[in-house]
């Protein structure tokens, strides 16, 4: 995947849903491009290996939130990545590939809310 197309369908999608978090990025956006297909390529290397990442996801929460970015935003981003995915890779695209990056997306969402949001008793 090309990612300044990628990064360029992302960023628009999202910030045309939700123009207020535009104010959380302050890099550039090839550089967040990159960043989001680091992260995701790193999410899919490790499918079959989810507890080896869960440090770095624990961490990767904590700086989002000192970065302002709420609970109720991770559902957002999770609807704009599956339409990139689903308009970026046109035939490719199928309903079990779907369910399958969903079911994974929400898996890395709750854990990193339950991270960076929860207070552990």
């Amino acid at each position: 995947m090309n990612t300044a197309l990628t990064g360029d369908v992302f960023y628009s999608k999202l910030f045309l849903e939700a123009p207020e978090v535009q104010q959380l990025f302050n890099s550039p956006r090839l550089e967040q491009a990159n960043k989001l297909i680091t992260t995701l390529s790193v999410l899919v290397a490790h499918l079959d290996t989810p507890d080896r990442l869960t440090n770095s996801i624990q961490q990767l929460a904590i700086r989002h939130a000192k970065y302002g970015v709420r609970p109720d935003h991770y559902e957002l981003v999770g609807n704009v990545l599956l339409w990139s995915l689903e308009h970026l890779l046109e035939r490719d695209w199928n309903e079990s590939l779907r369910e399958a990056w969903y079911e994974w997306y929400r898996t890395i969402a709750e854990t990193m809310i339950q991270s960076a949001y929860h207070t552990w008793q």
